[in-house]
């Protein structure tokens, strides 16, 4: 994302790391939702790995890049951006509904989010990927955890519900790789049984502050 001297007034740059017994930081009120075109890291609200790609691809399966979960908070290698679903568009700065259909945009290597029938390395799941085909494997429902929520809150739990196969995104300290990438876990697509492994928190990035309403 290029950020000019024009757009630095509607950003706002979050890089607090969220542990056991730390307080939540305090967010102003117009970026407490997720928002189309923020650049966000997804926290796995039970391990604390930070969903994760990077330019190594799967050594079986679809052979596409690899998606894992990291422990660390300061790779670039673990933003994503906010977009609508495929055939669609939702203006920069426009909140994310619960329930909505959403694609996360890998910002280093551009490629997309996607799921598909292969199986996962690991675990058996469904292989999670990062694709730049562009189809519908790329677009995932966004529930919410929280009932209360109409929105994508930020220190939110949501699950992300793969729309072609209703797998739920997850990963597990029981499936966690060695070389050529050590310690990172395995990112796949679970049933809904996988619920103690399925739930994620935006955390750091790079937030478009919300519009206000009479602009969107």
């Amino acid at each position: 994302m290029r950020i000019t001297t024009a757009s630095l007034a509607c950003l706002a740059l979050f890089t607090s790391s969220v542990l056991a017994g730390q307080a939540v930081p305090e967010i102003d009120e117009e970026y407490q939702k997720v928002t189309c075109g923020s650049s966000i890291k997804l926290t796995h609200e039970k391990t604390e790995f930070k969903l994760h790609s990077h330019q190594i691809p799967y050594g079986t399966g679809s052979g596409q890049q690899s998606v894992t979960a990291v422990p660390g908070k300061d790779d670039t290698n673990s933003l994503w951006i906010v977009m609508a679903q495929l055939g669609h568009i939702c203006d920069r700065g426009e909140p994310v509904p619960c329930g909505s259909v959403v694609r996360l945009k890998h910002v280093n290597t551009k490629k997309f989010l996607h799921s598909h029938h292969h199986n996962s390395p690991m675990s058996g799941g469904r292989e999670v990927s990062a694709y730049e085909g562009q189809d519908d494997g790329d677009n995932w429902t966004l529930q919410c955890a929280n009932k209360k929520d109409t929105y994508w809150m930020r220190e939110s739990p949501v699950q992300l519900i793969h729309q072609n196969t209703g797998m739920y995104l997850s990963t597990s300290t029981k499936h966690v790789y060695g070389n050529p990438i050590p310690g990172q876990q395995e990112v796949a697509a679970h049933g809904a049984h996988s619920a103690g492994e399925n739930k994620w928190l935006a955390q750091e990035g790079v937030y478009f502050a919300e519009r206000e309403k009479e602009e969107l």
